[in-house]
């Protein structure tokens, strides 16, 4: 199966996902996309596709996010969109892709839904 894992090494949710699809048999593509950040058309297609709105895939913890004045009234998502494409420190993790679906694998267990 045809799987690619959107990852940050550094984060455990996504380190975690990564382990549970190797479990499950499977050797993802992993994709460091803090070095090599889908494009803008990638990202809201991954988003659409997991059935998320845009502010449900953008780290709203970051401080980044309030530095940027992503936390005022009216922010769009074109808006985040742009922020995320420009910092993808602000991506949500992991995103995982497969021929079944896309999901942001936040519980770890809603991979388990593509594979």
């Amino acid at each position: 199966m045809d799987i690619t894992i959107y990852h940050n090494q550094r984060c455990g949710t996504s380190r975690n996902t990564l382990a549970a699809i190797r479990e499950a048999g499977h050797e993802p593509q992993v994709v460091d996309y803090l070095a090599t950040p889908p494009s803008r058309a990638q990202l809201q297609a991954m988003i659409g596709a997991a059935g998320l709105g845009v502010l449900e895939a953008v780290r709203s913890k970051e401080a980044l996010f309030t530095e940027l004045g992503l936390d005022a009234p009216g922010v769009g998502d074109d808006a985040l969109l742009d922020a995320m494409v420009a910092h993808p420190v602000l991506i949500n993790r992991p995103f995982v892709v497969t021929p079944k679906g896309v999901r942001l694998c936040r519980p770890v267990e809603l991979v388990n839904e593509i594979l």
